[in-house]
């Protein structure tokens, strides 16, 4: 279903690691850790933001840490979250940004600044391509945080405005960058596992107070997140926030890098958690206790890839519940699960014992990721357990050295489709439906990212 972004807006505010790449025809094969936690020059990268609230200014706090950053503009129009943001930077003792707050549209003056290299983006996730495609067209590179596509027609214009540009889009995903999936990563990448068959993943997260943030109404009379996400579930059916899980399950397989995700088929089952809740938070005569939610309370989506292997993801988010992505990877040989705060475990056949769980850490001497080496000998910094610093260290790094960024326009377009193609599946009665190919064949060739291989400098181990 396509939700009207300007008739919405009007109801919105906005708010929300040197890395080397080596490999042959601009395609990254391979993280080099001496540089991703400080880089070896002094060249500087100008950022924009637009967008700081949660997320946005989680970007800027790292960023204000590095010192070949700039950060020349601001826009967002919550005058708190400005405030917030100029305070910051004001704090690092940096020059003040000039700010954009005007209106909505006010990001379209940012873009078109001669002193800016890049634009990082944070706001609701109607605005993301928009703001992408205005950027790369006015020559910014751009890291969008992480959303769920509308259509698939805006995953087509991203991957094609990046093309004619020749401008990088990075979305920040930032469990790509978790130690413990870059470990895994890695473990998968030495055949620990033996030759992968099977993944599982997901986003499964307790979202109904910040879909009715302060647990009364959602809309512009709200606060925080319940602005601008809560209309999704009430107009949508479709796994509306897949690339948690699936973005270092992608790695994994080696998506859009010899191999690739085909067709899917999401089920959703019937809405009850938001309007239970809504019930117990507000009674039955809430203003909202009325409304027919379209969001299925749990979306299984299940992923056919190019050389046979599935995979399972989950989203889970009006439920009482812990938070987890349910991460799962199987091989011939053993398998690796991860619940958060339940089990964090591996199985390795003829190294385990027959029918015996071994925990993850007796694995992280022989398969600790050399960019977490680093990271933890330096001391890790930033959110998310470091992962929010590093995912934006990688993008500042990777435009500073004019290379390829790890996550790329083809990956972001491949995982937020999942979005739209599941809504398109569900809607047909979970009838399978195609990936599109937005690399135009060139998966075939193209070679792994966050590799592992004999070009790690001596420094990393």
């Amino acid at each position: 279903m396509r939700l009207s972004r300007r008739n919405f807006v009007k109801k919105t505010t906005l708010g929300g690691i040197g890395i080397t790449l080596l490999g042959e025809g601009g395609i990254s094969e391979a993280f080099s850790a001496p540089t991703i936690l400080q880089g070896k020059d002094d060249r500087i990268v100008r950022l924009g933001f637009i967008g700081v609230g949660g997320m946005g200014t989680n970007l800027l706090r790292s960023c204000l840490t590095m010192q070949d950053v700039e950060i020349q503009a601001i826009c967002d129009i919550d005058p708190k979250a400005m405030s917030r943001a100029l305070g910051l930077v004001e704090e690092s003792g940096r020059k003040c940004p000039d700010e954009y707050s005007k209106d909505e549209e006010d990001y379209l003056n940012l873009v078109v600044r001669d002193d800016i290299d890049a634009v990082v983006i944070a706001t609701p996730w109607l605005w993301h391509t928009p703001m992408c495609i205005a950027a790369m067209k006015a020559g910014k590179h751009v890291a969008p945080e992480v959303w769920g596509a509308s259509t698939i027609e805006e995953c087509w214009e991203l991957v094609k405005t990046a093309e004619e540009t020749s401008m990088q889009c990075m979305m920040l995903e930032n469990h790509c960058f978790d130690r413990i999936e870059m470990s895994v990563l890695k473990m998968v990448r030495d055949g620990l596992f033996g030759e992968m068959l099977h993944y599982e993943c997901g986003y499964c997260h307790d979202l109904r107070d910040v879909k009715f943030r302060p647990g009364a109404e959602f809309g512009p009379g709200s606060e925080g997140e319940a602005r601008w996400r809560t209309v999704h579930s009430q107009k949508r059916n479709g796994d509306l926030y897949p690339t948690h899980g699936l973005g270092p399950v992608a790695n994994c397989m080696n998506d859009n890098r010899g191999n690739r995700m085909v067709s899917l088929t999401s089920t959703a089952t019937k809405a009850k958690g938001l309007h239970e809740y809504i019930i117990q938070q507000g009674g039955k005569e809430h203003s909202n206790a009325s409304i027919d939610w379209a969001l299925g309370d749990i979306i299984t989506t299940v992923i056919k890839t190019h050389k046979g292997e599935t995979v399972t993801i989950t989203h889970d988010t009006n439920l009482s519940r812990p938070y987890s992505n349910n991460m799962m990877v199987q091989g011939s040989k053993g398998i690796w699960m991860y619940y958060r705060d339940l089990c964090n475990s591996l199985h390795i056949e003829r190294r385990s014992g027959r029918h015996r769980w071994e925990p993850w850490e007796n694995y992280i001497p022989e398969f600790e990721h050399p960019l977490w080496k680093r990271f933890s000998s330096e001391g890790v910094r930033g959110d998310h357990g470091g992962s929010g610093y590093l995912k934006i260290r990688s993008f500042v790094e990777c435009i500073k050295s004019n290379i390829p960024t790890p996550i790329d326009v083809y990956d972001t377009a491949a995982w937020i489709v999942v979005t739209p193609l599941s809504e398109r599946s569900i809607a047909l009665g979970s009838t399978p439906v195609e990936f599109p190919d937005f690399t135009n064949g060139k998966w075939l060739t193209n070679k792994p990212i966050f590799g592992l291989t004999d070009r790690f400098s001596d420094d990393t181990k």
